[in-house]
């Protein structure tokens, strides 16, 4: 797989967190080339006392350019240095794609940057 080539690029906004003790959960939407409007819920789990370095799930929901409904499930791992968190997941789409994901997510201006890169 060559990472220097997305098979779809596009950014995403944070549009809610929520902090509990052991997790976080954010909301994000936005366009993603290939496949229109997508809304996505992450739930974040560290795994250092720090909160550097963790595990996420969570669910997909894309509404194509068409009005077509496609869904998945999102796991993955994650690591933060300040502010930036990068975040790398697999997904499985209703429609049968498989895409290997990858997220740069600045918290402090909500936006994530997205490339996904197909398993085809």
């Amino acid at each position: 797989m060559d990472l220097s080539k997305p098979d779809g690029e596009g950014e995403v906004t944070i549009t809610s967190i929520t902090i509990r003790d052991s997790e976080t959960t954010l909301n994000f939407e936005g366009p993603i080339e290939g496949y229109g409007t997508v809304f996505v819920t992450q739930t974040w789990k560290s795994i250092d006392s720090e909160k550097t370095r963790g595990v996420m799930d969570g669910q997909a929901r894309v509404l194509l350019n068409d009005g077509t409904l496609l869904y998945s499930p999102v796991v993955g791992t994650f690591r933060r240095e300040g502010g930036i968190v990068k975040l790398f997941f697999t997904d499985a789409v209703s429609n049968g794609d498989q895409n290997f994901v990858a997220w740069d997510i600045d918290i402090s201006s909500k936006k994530a940057k997205v490339r996904y890169y197909s398993l085809k």
